[in-house]
């Protein structure tokens, strides 16, 4: 807009860069002895009597760019959340198609199963392993009873010398039974917390990304019904590289969860 008047322009000194504080001002006079001598160029004198050297313009070309490249950015992100989230809710209320691979996620479904299934019986394992060592406490100290009783009962002695010796075998295996279900638990525990869980979390990206391909996918139909050119040949180059990303994280799923049948496999032998 036009100014309004001469006292309404700003100044280079009055303006403030939007990336930082304003630039010191220099103090210059319509004297002749206030001017900066010859010999020292384009410098500025400061108001403390030295001179400095003025700032570059590139460097504030720079500072733009990466201004105008983080608002560009931050335009994209703020669009594709909202066509997310239109997409996820306009599919709980049945008005938007999605896309399904029958296979795939029977798969998927079947894989959550088993986590769930792993992770009780994790659980139920740990809880026997407990309580078992709380019996083999149990029956050492019942051992030891047994000694004390064959020294002090010499009638009862041989009796006494056989449960003990009955206690102390049946407390050995048991020790090698604990042995064992914490080798149990340990792999139980690294294959639902960790192999299983990380191809949850590429299944919820999946589950993610198809949404978002979905949604520019209706765009460009929208798009297309209407016959706009201009924005339909946008539509489909943003399609396109949301087809790709939603194709190359699919492909990326499967040889995860063929990946895990296969250490599945491993562990049930």
């Amino acid at each position: 807009m036009a100014a309004q008047g001469e006292g309404n322009i700003a100044t280079p000194n009055t303006l403030q860069s939007p990336f930082g504080n304003p630039q010191p001002q220099s103090s210059y006079s319509s004297s002749s002895h206030n001017m900066a001598p010859s010999g020292y160029g384009n410098q500025q004198q400061s108001q403390s009597g030295g001179y400095n050297a003025p700032q570059p313009q590139g460097t504030q070309l720079v500072k733009g760019a990466d201004a105008g490249v983080k608002l560009e950015a931050l335009k994209k992100w703020t669009m594709s959340t909202y066509k997310y989230t239109k997409q996820m809710v306009s599919e709980k209320m049945g008005r938007r198609t999605r896309t399904v691979d029958t296979e795939l996620e029977k798969h998927i479904q079947g894989l959550k199963e088993m986590q769930l299934r792993y992770t009780n019986l994790l659980k139920l394992s740990k809880q026997f392993q407990s309580q078992f060592q709380n019996i083999l406490v149990t029956q050492k100290l019942m051992g030891e009873a047994f000694n004390e009783l064959a020294v002090k009962s010499p009638d009862l002695q041989e009796e006494f010398s056989q449960n003990a010796e009955l206690q102390k075998v049946v407390s050995k295996n048991g020790d090698a039974l604990i042995s064992a279900l914490t080798f149990f638990n340990e792999n139980l525990w690294t294959l639902s917390t960790k192999t299983i869980e990380d191809t949850i979390q590429t299944i919820r990206d999946y589950e993610n990304c198809r949404i978002e391909y979905d949604a520019y996918r209706t765009d460009l139909e929208a798009h297309e019904a209407v016959g706009q050119s201009m924005k339909t040949e946008q539509a489909r180059k943003e399609f396109n590289e949301h087809k790709e990303k939603f194709e190359s994280l699919r492909n990326n799923l499967q040889i995860k969860m063929k990946f895990l049948e296969e250490n599945k496999v491993g562990f049930g032998r």
